[in-house]
């Protein structure tokens, strides 16, 4: 059915319709063969708060964003390739219900859906194309993962040496290998990791001795056997923290507190069943 309606008429206008939705500030997503399957409002558990985003599934990427203004506007656009995706059922909390994680090897973060059977709909629908992906290029499922970064609000002292307490002035910081949050001193130290980004990034102290001595291992390895070439997941944005510490709460996408996001008309929405 995806191949069948990959060059039809409606299938183009809708593509287009999400591009124009993020205007100037998004990528082009109109490429030959590309079907949009559905789309819907997830929370996305973000550093300092679960906030509502827009998502956009396709057959071979997830396309999520900052709303704006709901059908008309949005910004912050993110790509993911599906072929790079893993995703594990998570149970819920106090505060969150209906939970998964979608995790790659650049980006993983939590998200959330209005009901269990729109969680159930959402992650039917991402593992069909996944495993539809996997097959038609023959890659094995990703077994290498970001690690997502723990909310500010988890914890009130460093994750790490447990002593320092965050305050106004003492600020919280995550580690990009384990996404601990900690303080500064526990985190001083900056480690090249390519496949999150071509600059050193904020290490944690342990995570920065495990990274160093798997680095020193690789190297004895690379002496004694040929280096060996892997090709990388089309690149997107890495941070797991990308859109969850800007400025947003202060634009005119602000949602009061007693918002409810979810209603009949923004759950998960077929546009081919």
């Amino acid at each position: 059915m995806v191949d069948h309606l990959a060059n039809t008429e409606i299938n183009s206008q809708r593509i287009a319709a999400v591009e124009n939705c993020f205007g100037a500030s998004g990528q082009p997503l109109a490429v030959p063969g590309r079907v949009l399957l559905g789309e819907g409002i997830l929370t996305k558990e973000c550093r300092k708060k679960p906030k509502p985003r827009i998502f956009f599934l396709f057959n071979d990427i997830l396309v999520y964003g900052s709303i704006v203004i709901n059908k008309r506007k949005y910004n912050s656009q993110h790509i993911i390739p599906l072929e790079d995706v893993t995703l594990e059922t998570l149970p819920d909390t106090l505060q969150m219900k209906n939970r998964w994680m979608i995790k790659t090897s650049k980006k993983s973060f939590v998200v959330s859906a209005a009901s269990l059977t729109e969680r159930k709909e959402w992650i039917s629908h991402l593992e069909e194309c996944i495993r539809h992906l996997l097959t038609k290029t023959g890659r094995q499922p990703s077994t290498e993962h970001a690690a997502p970064w723990i909310p500010d609000k988890a914890t009130d002292i460093c994750m790490r040496c447990t002593q320092t307490k965050f305050s106004t002035l003492t600020r919280r910081h995550h580690c990009r290998k384990c996404g601990f949050v900690v303080c500064a001193d526990c985190s001083r130290q900056r480690f090249l990791m390519p496949r999150l980004s071509p600059k050193p990034l904020r290490v944690c102290n342990l995570c920065y001795r495990q990274l160093l001595a798997e680095k020193k291992k690789e190297a004895e390895a690379d002496r004694r056997q040929p280096e060996s070439i892997r090709s990388d997941i089309p690149g997107y944005e890495p941070s797991s923290g990308d859109d969850s510490d800007k400025s947003d709460d202060d634009k005119a996408d602000q949602w009061p507190a007693d918002t409810e996001f979810y209603t009949s008309e923004v759950s998960w929405s077929s546009f081919h069943s």
